[in-house]
């Protein structure tokens, strides 16, 4: 069963800190260099200090991104600049937004709750994760959690509770005015509220009990607090629980509105004897090509969106279509699978049905001879989130082609996850992405 728990959050003071755009950030793995930049010079109470820090020439055993980290920590919450809460509370949060692909749309909402999440293995059937992770991440993030022993950022879980149960509870406390209300840099707008009063927390707790819970984002995050749960039992053996055992996490219902999935495109780039014609040689037994021409004079906008309605409409009827846009050739190619149940027998229906598994076990195994150590290292492959970047890539020659796809669904990370089987790494990008810095869990709290 999955327990949950309220928890006295530490929080930043905005009369300590002024607006909280400025000490609010993106999760950590999602900050880039550039971001990072800002975010330091936005303010000296950033959270980007302690999650992201630079990293300077002559950092030592004792003088290194994680130990000023952990300073910088404690010396902010002596200050004041965060502040503990007096009682436990869950935290409703709700986002606004407008999804990339219809910034003109109506906006829509997620709604989900912050609160403490007990620590599972994989294998106790409460917590299943859909990715692969890798080991450099999780180094990184155990040793920040062992200089400051302390959670700053959710992981994102997924329940199921087509009742909207919990959503009511959720509802009635977002009547009111919000605690936090921020916008980010991307437009979405995040508000909070805490959730103090016993019986809707036990209502919370109850109905949470029953439930599966799937990882949407922060797999290395969750498996390094699992690690240090267990290096903090280790220290500890005679304790049958510890803060250590829990990680804050934000709960979402996947069976609810404003679950948004955005596709992540691959570049390759570094493939000795790489050629369009030899590619689409091997790749007619696995796939049937259609090629969709522009001429530069023109431009390929009038293709791409040609090529992306197609890509759509074979999304909807069920069938896998990629796109591809290769180096020196003017011209997008719609790659529709053949027989899958043929082609790969040994996997679930929704493995087969995913498009991103095809291109990884058919387009990239066999017709490109990638091995999953070169995938998992990311030897040949970058990822890109927009189709203009990945366009971008090939035009401008950083890449020999780009590989487009189609989103994922939901049901299909439901299933996939739920049976215990693994997506290929960067699968999935549940957008928009939660705020980091909102609340704050120490672990000896």
């Amino acid at each position: 069963m999955a327990v949950v728990s309220p928890f006295a959050a530490l929080r930043y003071d905005p009369r300590k800190v002024g607006e909280l755009e400025n000490v609010l950030t993106q999760p950590y793995d999602k900050i880039t260099p550039q971001m990072q930049k800002q975010y330091l010079q936005r303010s000296a109470f950033n959270l980007a200090h302690i999650i992201k820090g630079e990293v300077r020439p002559g950092d030592s055993a004792t003088n290194n991104v994680y130990t000023r980290a952990a300073s910088s920590f404690r010396e902010w919450v002596s200050q004041g600049v965060l502040i503990r809460r007096d009682r436990p509370a869950f935290y409703a949060y709700v986002q606004e937004f407008h999804p990339p692909d219809n910034p003109n749309g109506p906006p829509l909402v997620r709604r989900g709750f912050l609160g403490l999440g007990k620590l599972e293995s994989y294998d106790s059937g409460v917590i299943f994760r859909h990715e692969q992770t890798l080991s450099a991440p999780k180094v990184d993030r155990l040793e920040l959690l062992r200089a400051t022993r302390t959670c700053f950022e959710p992981i994102f879980m997924l329940y199921s509770d087509p009742k909207r149960q919990i959503d009511q509870v959720l509802d009635e406390r977002a009547v009111q005015l919000p605690l936090v209300e921020v916008k980010d840099e991307y437009g979405v707008i995040h508000r909070m509220w805490d959730i103090e009063d016993p019986q809707q927390i036990q209502i919370i707790q109850e109905h949470m009990r029953e439930k599966k819970l799937v990882i949407a984002d922060g797999h290395h995050r969750y498996e390094t607090a699992l690690n240090f749960g267990r290096e903090c039992m280790a220290s500890r053996p005679h304790t049958s629980d510890s803060d250590c055992a829990y990680a804050i996490m934000t709960f979402v219902n996947m069976d609810s509105e404003g679950i948004v999935i955005l596709p992540t495109h691959r570049l390759i780039s570094g493939i000795a004897g790489f050629g369009r014609e030899d590619f689409l040689a091997k790749a007619h037994h696995y796939f049937e090509s259609q090629e969709c021409p522009f001429s530069l004079s023109e431009g390929p906008q009038e293709a791409s969106q040609k090529l992306r309605a197609e890509m759509a409409s074979a999304a909807r009827q069920g069938a896998t279509a990629i796109g591809v846009l290769f180096q020196g050739w003017n011209a997008f190619f719609l790659l529709k699978a053949r027989e899958r149940q043929i082609l790969l027998p040994e996997l679930l229906p929704a493995e087969r049905n995913l498009d991103v598994t095809i291109l990884h076990q058919i387009a990239f195994a066999r017709c490109l001879g990638m091995d999953e150590e070169s995938v998992r290292n990311e030897k040949f492959l970058t990822y890109v989130r927009s189709f203009e970047e990945g366009m971008k890539s090939v035009f401008h020659g950083k890449a020999q082609a780009c590989f487009f796809l189609n989103p994922a669904r939901i049901e299909q990370v439901r299933e996939i996850a739920l049976a215990g089987r693994l997506l290929p790494q960067k699968s999935t990008d549940f957008y928009p992405k939660l705020l980091s810095g909102l609340v704050i869990y120490p672990l000896d709290s």
